[in-house]
């Protein structure tokens, strides 16, 4: 019986044999400058095609570096040609590795799930090292000339693969947990009290309580540090993270206490006008961003810099000791690898150490200590204006492009999804089916049958596509990367938010120190879905049309519904004389939807069956345009008028029925009730937009927020975050009061003051 033929050539095996470890360790040292160059995207851009390489990049450098390992102690007890210098020399290689593991400053996790791996990482960390150890001990001898070298080396490993474990570990939810907490107050002797009480009571004394409310000394000697002197960029910067410290308290779901919500809403309110707001919460979102996913907790202490100080020094005695060092008995091309990995290893902690020098915790923490240095303020101020993200129009291109790729906080920009514009698209091109008789002649017959059938040929292909494309699973991918649109947030939108907001928060306050104090008026702002604003409309003759629309209508159906109502508004006119509100409005009824249909994790909390509800308002909106000849060829202001030109005097549910989800002819009869308001519709809209916007804000789960800032942000997480400043919550803690009991008689109390 013939044998069977090898599947691998021996010349292939033989190539792999001598090249396979070599390859990986290139292959490693790319990927750690791929990411520490590459990783901070992450936060600017909320492209598939940045972060999706940038995942495949953070998942290879692990296992590349893993296996690279392996691969040198498997290579131990079998040396190319026998040669111990070259045993020597991959034994050198392994503590590179250990560096590589450790991974850049710029990425320790993809998301916040991954920080709760910490103890895998210790484990890795373990038989890595013992690993490393296992291939340095068998090279361990007089005549082994990178001795001194490798032991060197093995300290910047230890402590890049250390600083990357309790990096994780100190972005872990259990440690923020125990970080974050307050100490424990057990509150007033209550035994004792009662004993006291008891005691009198038994021998029959006379007694009666009472209780007094009141602050503690400790609360009323509370001094709030913020906004103290002129508000410039620095000052911002330390705001910024005074404030993060408190806000990572959110992440874990506490609340801030009557101090810290009392300080946060005088800075928010008194001090900062609307830019410089925008600019705090940007630098307390980087802040965030860069605790939980990078090693600013570890690198950014007195410990971090002397470790990385030790780190980069050992590295540069390695390299000298290696530049001097005989190379007789090296393979050429294993000695230009070794150069590589000891250049990449200064060049990535070079990198490294010029990000930690420019970053916001070096300016927050730096500052107080150059106060003096009138040369050294001037820069730090022109540096962060350079990082503001509304800049003047006359700054030269070429600044503002370095502007957006190295040094913004996050992605700046507003993302979109039209629901007309994607119905029709969905619909494809309108397809007329050419007459047989036509008296055209003959020739022109022709083309216009090749070309229905070119059309017929295209349209069933698509079809074919999609199906592929749902059998996969990736229709949403595939309808985010088609669909999505994404402008550049407008400063005057951020304007209108913002005291919005503010108004609102204000008129809080006042509520909350009246006579007859509301201490839930926060509350029932936070739980507005558009009711608040039409409170302002009640004696307008369409007001009762109108609320109708608000009455039993949940989330979801009213995100839709007014999205709906809003694009058939902005497309039956010029879109030129919507004005600016009319501008806020579309750009925030697109980013809602894009909220709801295609950030279902964030909106997981409100969007109940949104999914479904925009499935089926879809194919209504298909089947309505497909029977009127419409598709993708047609203007969005066209289809718009074909809807509004359908009479919606009788409810669609009471024609219908309810098995149906869609409000595609509901919202027909909200924009003809919208139309009816004239000019002033605009301002009731951009409104109601912002309550719908800070309604999903303060409602999604706050880890959502937080694993948004891995995609470039969003700007409902910076409305998440304003609300808290201004104290806007739904949750909140109210003044803190300690009571005083008193124990009385005989007329003469005998006080009891609780500790």
């Amino acid at each position: 019986m013939a044998s069977l033929a090898a599947p691998i050539s021996k010349n292939v095996k033989k190539i792999w044999d001598q090249w396979n470890l070599r390859s990986f360790i290139i292959l490693s040292l790319s990927l750690q400058t791929f990411l520490i160059l590459f990783a901070p995207l992450r936060k600017r851009t909320s492209s598939k095609w940045v972060i999706v390489p940038i995942w495949l990049a953070y998942l290879l450098a692990d296992w590349a570096a893993n296996f690279a390992i392996g691969l040198i102690a498997s290579s131990q007890t079998n040396t190319d040609e026998g040669s111990p210098e070259n045993g020597n020399l991959l034994a050198f290689w392994a503590p590179f590795l250990l560096l590589h593991l450790g991974g850049p400053d710029t990425i320790i996790a993809i998301a916040m799930e991954d920080n709760a791996l910490w103890p895998r990482h210790l484990l890795g960390l373990i038989f890595q090292v013992v690993a490393a150890m296992y291939v340095f001990g068998m090279q361990f001898s007089n005549q082994n000339k990178l001795l001194w070298p490798t032991l060197f080396l093995f300290v910047p490993g230890l402590v890049k693969y250390g600083e990357r474990t309790r990096a994780l570990y100190l972005a872990s939810l259990d440690s923020l947990k125990e970080t974050i907490l307050a100490v424990p107050e057990p509150g007033p002797d209550y035994a004792k009290y009662m004993d006291e009480y008891s005691s009198r009571k038994a021998a029959h004394l006379p007694i009666k309580i009472e209780i007094e409310q009141g602050r503690n000394s400790e609360s009323k000697n509370v001094t709030y540090r913020l906004g103290e002197g002129e508000i410039d960029n620095i000052t911002l910067v330390e705001g910024a993270h005074h404030l993060f410290q408190i806000s990572m308290g959110l992440i874990i779901d506490l609340v801030f206490d009557y101090h810290q919500r009392n300080e946060s809403r005088a800075y928010f309110i008194h001090k900062l006008q609307s830019a410089d707001a925008f600019t705090s919460i940007a630098t307390e979102l980087n802040f965030m961003y860069e605790a939980l996913y990078t090693k600013a907790y570890v690198v950014h202490s007195r410990r971090g810099y002397l470790l990385r100080a030790t780190s980069f020094i050992a590295v540069c005695i390695a390299f000298v000791f290696f530049y001097r060092l005989e190379k007789h008995g090296f393979h050429g091309f294993d000695v230009g690898i070794t150069y590589s990995l000891l250049f990449g290893a200064i060049a990535l902690d070079s990198i490294a150490l010029s990000m930690l020098i420019l970053s916001d915790w070096t300016i927050a923490v730096v500052y107080k200590f150059c106060k003096k240095f009138c040369v050294v303020t001037d820069l730090m101020k022109k540096y962060l204006e350079f990082k503001r993200s509304w800049r003047p129009t006359t700054t030269p291109k070429c600044l503002e492009w370095s502007r957006r790729i190295l040094f913004r906080r996050w992605c700046e920009s507003v993302s979109g999804f039209s629901f007309i514009d994607y119905s029709l698209r969905e619909c494809g091109r309108s397809v007329v089916r050419p007459t047989i008789l036509d008296q055209n002649g003959i020739y022109r017959r022709i083309i216009r049958i090749l070309d229905y059938l070119y059309l017929r040929i295209i349209i069933f292909l698509g079809h074919l596509y999609l199906r592929i494309i749902i059998f996969l699973g990736l229709k949403y991918l595939r309808d985010e990367m088609k669909y999505r649109s994404s402008k550049r947030l407008n400063e005057n939108l951020w304007n209108f938010i913002f005291f919005e907001l503010k108004f609102k928060s204000s008129e809080a306050e006042a509520k909350e120190k009246a006579d007859d104090a509301d201490h839930k008026i926060a509350t029932k702002i936070c739980s507005s879905q558009g009711d608040w604003v039409l409170r302002g409309y009640e004696k307008h003759p369409e007001y009762k049309d109108l609320q109708s629309c608000f009455v039993d209508v949940t989330y979801d159906r009213r995100v839709l519904l007014w999205h709906i109502a809003t694009e058939m508004c902005y497309y039956r006119v010029d879109t030129g004389n919507v004005g600016e509100h009319g501008e806020f409005s579309k750009t925030l009824s697109d980013y809602m939807l894009y909220l709801l249909i295609m950030q279902p994790a964030l909106m997981s909390s409100v969007a109940g069956i949104g999914q479904k509800r925009f499935r089926d308002t879809v194919a209504e909106a298909k089947k309505f345009f497909k029977k009127r000849g419409l598709g993708s060829d047609v203007k969005l202001g066209e289809a718009c008028c074909k809807l509004l030109d359908v009479d919606t005097g009788v409810k669609p549910v009471n024609v219908k029925g309810n098995r149906s989800k869609s409000v595609l002819f509901d919202a027909c009869f909200l924009a003809g009730q919208l139309m009816k308001f004239g000019d002033s519709k605009w301002e009731l809209i951009s409104a109601v937009w912002v309550e719908l916007l800070s309604y999903a804000a303060s409602h999604c789960r706050a880890h959502s927020h937080a694993q948004l800032l891995t995609k470039g942000g969003e700007l409902v997480t910076f409305v998440w975050l304003l609300m808290a400043r201004f104290g806007i919550e739904e949750d909140i803690q109210g003044l803190e009061v300690q009571a005083r009991v008193k124990l009385i008689m005989d007329k003469k109390p005998d006080v009891f003051k609780s500790n």
